[in-house]
């Protein structure tokens, strides 16, 4: 009988367990989880996205009397999205330690190895030397969670000859 090999996108399990680990004499100096109001915030913010869409496209198809029943449906849409994947966003978070980010999924990232980082609403997207993006989502004060990734890069810049 043939050996069965699990796809690792099946294996996807969010939260604590799946981080990779501290090093030793490493410490955790900032968590920086999904702000729960800012989650929703976010998806309030697609709604309204789908809806212009919706209400602009649908006269082009001479379909004009069918925006109310688009508008609930796209509003639905989104409120199921966000339902459903709420304890998914909910589960993921980043470490900030002295000498990296520590994300979810055996996500790492080296802070010296950050080249940009920037805000996108409530988000905070890193952008590594080799090109690698990171997003760190929903969050309730993405400038002070960029400030503080900012601070730490730059003391370990110092730190290291």
């Amino acid at each position: 009988m043939p050996e069965f090999i699990r796809d690792p996108v099946q294996n996807y399990r969010p939260g604590p367990a799946s981080e990779l680990p501290l090093e030793a004499g490493e410490t955790v100096l900032a968590v920086f989880a999904a702000d729960r109001r800012r989650y929703w915030l976010d998806h309030a913010a697609m709604a309204g996205l789908g809806a212009v869409v919706v209400a602009v496209v649908l006269p082009f198809f001479g379909r004009a009397d069918q925006i109310p029943v688009a508008l609930l449906a796209v509003a639905a849409a989104v409120a199921l999205r966000g339902a459903y994947l709420a304890s998914e966003a909910f589960a993921r978070r980043w470490q900030l330690t002295e000498r990296r980010l520590i994300g979810p999924q055996g996500r790492q990232v080296m802070l010296l190895e950050i080249a940009a980082l920037r805000r996108l609403m409530g988000d905070v997207q890193l952008v590594t030397k080799d090109g690698t993006k990171h997003l760190i989502k929903h969050q309730a004060d993405s400038a002070a969670t960029l400030a503080a990734i900012e601070a730490q890069r730059a003391a370990r810049a110092k730190v290291v000859p």
